[in-house]
């Protein structure tokens, strides 16, 4: 991979629908059939949580290929304290260029920009297989806890990375999703209309 000739710059207002269609190409298919993660971006843009200062996108060769962004979030601590952290995604590379390395370098530089805007952790659902090379690990790890999971069950998706070393030492508590990422299906479908259409599969592997 030539790194020479990748850019990783904000995100532009009119690069949105560009944006959404390399999302929904990325994502089609694979968590569930069709997906809905071109919409939950289109939808997170306007959420007060969204940070727009970490609204990524990578070009290569003057082609977009890639894409990330986060949002701010909390844990609450069981002293009774409110931790601000972030979350992150939806994340993707184009799916012609998966695999070969673009995606760690477009993950390692929103890290880096994010760590260097004063945020003091990340949290989000992911593979530690991939992400664990970033610095990630489990956040039970951290001593905190997905919402909504109960006792016992398996959270290995659910991943941590300080920012700021030590960010997290003395803290346990819950974690909670930034309410813009739960969409309505029947507004996910409204909103695909206005793509070129494509099929809907049920596939192995898919989670929904």
């Amino acid at each position: 991979m030539d790194r020479n000739d990748c850019i990783i710059r904000l995100e532009k207002e009119d690069d949105h629908r560009a944006v959404e269609s390399l999302v929904r190409e990325a994502f089609w298919n694979v968590y569930r059939p069709g997906c809905s993660e071109h919409y939950v971006l289109h939808v997170l843009r306007d959420d007060p949580a969204f940070v727009k200062e970490l609204d990524l996108v990578m070009e290569k060769d003057g082609r977009l290929i890639g894409q990330n962004m986060f949002m701010r979030t909390v844990i609450q601590a069981d002293d009774g304290r409110t931790i601000p952290v972030l979350t992150m995604g939806p994340i993707c590379i184009t799916p012609d260029l998966k695999r070969r390395g673009f995606g760690r370098l477009l993950l390692d530089e929103s890290l880096a920009r994010a760590s260097g805007t004063g945020f003091g952790a990340v949290l989000f659902e992911g593979n530690i297989g991939f992400y664990g090379g970033s610095g990630f690990d489990y956040a039970r790890r951290f001593g905190i806890r997905y919402h909504d999971l109960p006792a016992g069950a398996d959270d290995s998706f659910f991943l941590c990375r300080e920012l700021i070393p030590g960010y997290l030492d003395g803290v346990t508590g819950v974690y909670q999703t930034p309410p813009g990422y739960y969409v309505d299906d029947a507004d996910v479908d409204a909103f695909d209309r206005g793509f070129p259409p494509k099929e809907k599969r049920k596939l192995p592997g898919q989670i929904f």
